[in-house]
C-alpha cells in the first residue's frame, strides 16, 4: 500500500517513526503484521486512504514540522528514483536521513527514515502517541547509530523536547556512539518541560519522566 502511495501520487511519503524502526528490525516486539504506519510528507494523505481495508492504520505527519533544512523527496516513484535523477533526497551514508529499502516479493524500493531520524520522529510522538516504555525499549536496541548523522539531525531538529528526550534515553542506555555527541553542542532550550503529570524531574535535562523510570542517566 505504501509503495502505491509513493508511486502513484507523485509524492514521496516517507515511512518514519516507529514503523521505520520496526521495518529495519529495531524492535523487541517484532511482528509480521504492522498495524500502524507513520508517514511523513509535505501534505496530508488523500481522504480515501482512511477507507482502505488493508489491515493497517495510516498516520500522517508534516515532514517540515520537526526538522529545518529537511531534504524533502519529491519523486515520481521513490527515494531511489530521486537519488538517481538528482531530484532530492540523499544516499549519503553519513548525513542522509532517508534511505531506500527493498520491500515485498518483487523488492520494490520503499522510502524510509534512517534509524537516526526515525527515533527522533518517534520521540516527537511522546507521550501522547507513544509510551515511555516503548521508546525506552526501542532506544535500548539502537546500538549502531551513526553519530555524524545524529549530529546533523539534532542540529536541524526544531523540537527542544525531542532533543532533551533523545539525550535522556541515550545516557540511560549509554551506547558507544554517545561518546561522540556532546549535549552542550545543541540548543536544548531553557527551563523545565513537564511531560508527565505527577512524574519526577530529571535534573540533567529538566524534563519530567514517569516514576517507574530511573531519573538519573
Amino acid at each position: 500500500m505504501v509503495i502505491s502511495l509513493q508511486t502513484l501520487l507523485q509524492q514521496v511519503y516517507l515511512v518514519g517513526g516507529r514503523t521505520a524502526l520496526e521495518l529495519q528490525g529495531f524492535s523487541h516486539y517484532l511482528s509480521t503484521n504492522i498495524r500502524e504506519v507513520h508517514l511523513y510528507g509535505p501534505k496530508p494523505l488523500p481522504g480515501w486512504v482512511e477507507h482502505l481495508n488493508v489491515g493497517a492504520r495510516f498516520h500522517y505527519h508534516n515532514n517540515e514540522k520537526l526538522f529545518q533544512n529537511d531534504p524533502i523527496t519529491f519523486g515520481l516513484t521513490s527515494l531511489a528514483w530521486d537519488v538517481a535523477n538528482n531530484e532530492g533526497g540523499s544516499d549519503d551514508p553519513i548525513h542522509g536521513s532517508a534511505k531506500s529499502m527493498p520491500w515485498g516479493h518483487f523488492e520494490w524500493p520503499l522510502s524510509v527514515s534512517t534509524p537516526e531520524r526515525a527515533i527522533l520522529e518517534m520521540l516527537d510522538q511522546l507521550p501522547k502517541k507513544e509510551s515511555f516504555h516503548q521508546v525506552d525499549k526501542m532506544m535500548e536496541s539502537l546500538t549502531t547509530l551513526s553519530p555524524r548523522r545524529l549530529s546533523k539531525l539534532l542540529r536541524d531538529c526544531k523540537s527542544v523536547k525531542v532533543k532533551r528526550l533523545f539525550f535522556f534515553f541515550a545516557f540511560r542506555h549509554n551506547h558507544r556512539w554517545l561518546s561522540h555527541l556532546d549535549p552542550e553542542a545543541f540548543d536544548l532550550g531553557s527551563g523545565k518541560r513537564m511531560l508527565v503529570k505527577g512524574g519526577k524531574l530529571d535534573p540533567r535535562f529538566m524534563i519530567t519522566i514517569p516514576e517507574d523510570l530511573d531519573g538519573q542517566p
